[in-house]
Order: structure tokens, then C-alpha cells, then sequence
């Protein structure tokens, strides 16, 4: 019988998906027996990932379109005892799986995040918003997507999963259910990049500032769920 893996990692493609290359090539130094899922966009042909090494299983899923249904879908497949949900775009550095590694194999369930670094391919303003996002995550413990959301499955499956309900923010939705359900948020300790296209595409300044609003607007009702949550459990002995 197959050993089940301890590692998933879910990776959801957008269509025509043209970024995954760099990632897929990184991954395959993960250790021998884990897994990796693609999830493509219904309607879409499955992705040619190129040489695969035989020692880590690769999965295809397909759900409807967009980023929440397609990381559940993954999710659901997964067989390992913790999940790893990365973009297509995210680029490993050279501590980062050591540093997963060492996050998952402690055992102790919580939601891991990595230190967001913004790749040259936008405009050099993007480095004031990965340290805004650092300060955010380590401060207020509200990591975003970008930052490569590691957790147990159990503790995912608890949580609800993705809010496929929502129209934008779904990562930062199970952030606070994190929260609401005293799941420890917590810096796995190693850095990962992601591209700052969608700046140079749509301009830095309108970017941001979207960001920002639609995360307030979001965070504002996520944190009165939250207080009215606590308010209503039992006093922890």
C-alpha cells in the first residue's frame, strides 16, 4: 500500500495560465512521495507541465472557474496531511522549502505564510507594497494568497475551506475564519516572489489603492464576525 504523502501542494491556472513554468521547474526538488495538483478552469485543455521526475506524484482537477472553487477542488483530491496552496506565479527561493519543511514537520497545526518579495517585472514601487504586506502579516496576522498559505488538511476542512460565495479576497476570508477558530497564524520563515505584472499592466497607484479598499471593506465586516463570534463562546478555561 502507498504511503499517503505528507505534502500537497494545490495550484489553481488561470486560463491560457503562461507562468507556471518557473514554479513547476522548482518544485520538483521536493522531497520523494509528495504531491502536486494542478487545477485547471473547466472548458480548459490540461497543462503540459514538461519532464516530470518520478519520484513526486503530479495530479490533474478541473473545477469552474475561479481561484476559491479551483484550490477546493484541489484540496478535495489532496491526499497529504497538509496542504501548500501556491499561485502559478509564485517563484521558490533557496530557503523556502527547507523552511516549509521544517514549518509541517513540527506537527503543531496552524497557517503558515511566507515574506512576500515582488519580482522586477513591475514597477519599483511594488517593493513598498511587499513590505507593507510583511508588516501587516506579522503585525495584524493577515497574510494574503501571494504569500503561499500552508496549513493541515484537517485544519482546512474545518475551516469550510475557500469561500467560493465571495466575489474577490478569498484567501483573506480564511485567514480570519483562521482567526475565528484560534487556528495560529504564524511566519514559516523563508521568502517567496510572485510577479508585480498586474502593477505594470494596470498601473501602480489604481492598483493599490483597489487593493486597499476592497481589503478594508472586507476586513471591517470579517473582524465585527469575529468580536461577535468570541463574544458569544464560552470563557476558555
Amino acid at each position: 500500500m502507498t504511503e499517503a504523502p505528507h505534502l500537497s501542494v494545490v495550484i489553481p491556472l488561470a486560463p491560457r495560465e503562461a507562468e507556471h513554468g518557473g514554479l513547476l521547474a522548482a518544485l520538483h526538488a521536493l522531497p520523494p512521495g509528495q504531491e502536486v495538483i494542478l487545477v485547471r478552469a473547466a472548458g480548459q485543455a490540461p497543462l503540459d507541465p514538461g519532464p516530470w521526475p518520478p519520484h513526486l506524484l503530479l495530479r490533474h482537477a478541473e473545477a469552474p472557474a475561479g481561484r476559491a472553487r479551483q484550490m477546493n477542488a484541489g484540496a478535495l483530491l489532496a491526499g497529504g496531511e497538509w496542504l501548500w496552496f501556491l499561485h502559478a506565479d509564485s517563484r521558490l527561493l533557496p530557503g523556502t522549502l527547507p523552511a516549509l519543511l521544517r514549518f509541517t514537520a513540527r506537527g503543531a497545526p496552524a497557517l503558515g505564510w511566507f515574506t512576500l518579495r515582488f519580482r522586477a517585472d513591475g514597477p519599483w514601487p511594488t517593493q513598498l507594497n511587499a513590505w507593507g504586506a510583511n508588516c501587516r502579516s506579522a503585525c495584524l496576522g493577515l497574510p494574503f494568497g501571494d504569500q503561499g498559505l500552508v496549513l493541515p488538511a484537517d485544519s482546512f476542512r474545518a475551516l469550510g475551506g475557500y469561500d467560493e460565495a465571495a466575489s474577490y479576497g478569498e484567501d483573506h476570508l480564511l485567514v480570519w475564519a483562521a482567526h475565528t477558530a484560534r487556528l495560529p497564524v504564524r511566519p514559516v520563515g523563508a521568502a517567496l516572489s510572485t510577479s508585480a505584472r498586474k502593477y505594470a499592466c494596470r498601473g501602480w497607484l489604481g492598483t493599490t489603492w483597489l487593493h486597499w479598499r476592497l481589503t478594508a471593506l472586507q476586513a471591517w465586516g470579517a473582524w465585527r464576525r469575529l468580536r461577535a463570534a468570541r463574544a458569544a463562546a464560552p470563557p476558555r478555561r
